[in-house]
C-alpha cells in the first residue's frame, strides 16, 4: 500500500510539469483565438468630414482675390483695377522722386557758407550746381541774382520756390482723380447689378433668393473693390503730402538761412 502511494506520488512529480505545459499552451491558445477574433472584428470607420473652412484656409490669397474678381463680373471690376494700378504707378513714381528730392539742408549750408568764404559766390555756386534737389536749385538762383542785390535774391528765392514746389506737387492731382473715380466706379457696378436683380424678379414674377443672389453679389463686390482701392491711394497721397510739405519746409527755412549768410557775407567783404 505505501509503495502504491509512493509511486502514485512519484507519478504525479513526473506528469505535473507536463500537465501544467498542455494548461498553460491551451490558455495561450484560447489567448490567441480571442486576439485573432477581435483583430478580425471589423471597427466601425468613422465618416469622412470635410470642412468647408480648411479647403478655404488651403486657397491662397491670389486665388481668392481671382474668384472674387470673376464672381464680382470682370466687366465692373476692371475699371476699379485699372484706377488702381495706374493709381500705385504714379504714388510709387511721386514717393521715388520725393524720396531722392530730399537734401540734408543744414550740411549744404555749411558747405555753401565756407565756399563763400573761400572762394566767393563762384565757388558756392559750383557747391549747388553739384548738390541734387529743389533746395540747392533754389539756392543756384539766388545766388546768380546776388550781384543785384539782397532784395533780388529774396524774389529770386520766392519765385523759384514756387517753381520747385509745383514740380513736387505734380501727379498728385491723378491720384486725387483715381480716389474718387473708384469708388464711384463700384457704386455704379452696384446700381447696375441691382437694376439686373429688379430686372430677374420682373421676369420670373417671383421673388425668389436664387434670382436676386447673383445681381447683388455683383453689387457688393463692386462697392468693396472700389471701396478698398480708394483708401490704398488714399494712404499713398497722405503720405505724398506730407512729404511735400516737409520739404517745403525745408526749402523756406534754408531759404532765410542762405539770405541771412550772403547779408553777412557782403557785410563783411
Amino acid at each position: 500500500m505505501k509503495k502504491f502511494i509512493a509511486l502514485f506520488m512519484l507519478a504525479g512529480f513526473l506528469f505535473s510539469p507536463v500537465i501544467t505545459k498542455a494548461q498553460d499552451a491551451e490558455e495561450a491558445a484560447e489567448e490567441t483565438t480571442e486576439v485573432v477574433e477581435e483583430s478580425t472584428t471589423p471597427e466601425p470607420v468613422a465618416p469622412t468630414v470635410v470642412d468647408d473652412e480648411i479647403l478655404d484656409e488651403e486657397k491662397g490669397f491670389h486665388q481668392i482675390i481671382k474668384e472674387k474678381f470673376i464672381e464680382g463680373d470682370p466687366t465692373f471690376m476692371s475699371p476699379v483695377l485699372i484706377c488702381l494700378i495706374l493709381g500705385l504707378a504714379i504714388a510709387l513714381e511721386r514717393i521715388i522722386t520725393l524720396n531722392l528730392s530730399t537734401t540734408n539742408t543744414k550740411k549744404l549750408l555749411a558747405k555753401v557758407e565756407e565756399a563763400l568764404e573761400q572762394g566767393g559766390v563762384e565757388a558756392a555756386k559750383d557747391v549747388t550746381k553739384n548738390t541734387k534737389g529743389p533746395v540747392a536749385s533754389i539756392f543756384t538762383q539766388g545766388l546768380m541774382r546776388y550781384s543785384e542785390g539782397i532784395e533780388m535774391v529774396e524774389k529770386s528765392i520766392i519765385a523759384y520756390g514756387s517753381v520747385e514746389m509745383g514740380r513736387l506737387e505734380k501727379g498728385l492731382v491723378w491720384i486725387s482723380l483715381f480716389i474718387s473715380l473708384a469708388p464711384m466706379l463700384g457704386f455704379m457696378g452696384t446700381v447696375i447689378g441691382m437694376i439686373g436683380a429688379f430686372d430677374a424678379i420682373e421676369a420670373a414674377g417671383d421673388i425668389s433668393p436664387s434670382l436676386v443672389a447673383g445681381g447683388i453679389k455683383i453689387a457688393l463686390l463692386t462697392t468693396v473693390a472700389g471701396l478698398i482701392v480708394a483708401i490704398i491711394l488714399q494712404l499713398f497721397y497722405n503720405y505724398c503730402v506730407a512729404k511735400i510739405d516737409s520739404l517745403v519746409n525745408d526749402m523756406e527755412d534754408a531759404s532765410i538761412s542762405l539770405v541771412d549768410i550772403l547779408v553777412r557775407h557782403k557785410l563783411t567783404k
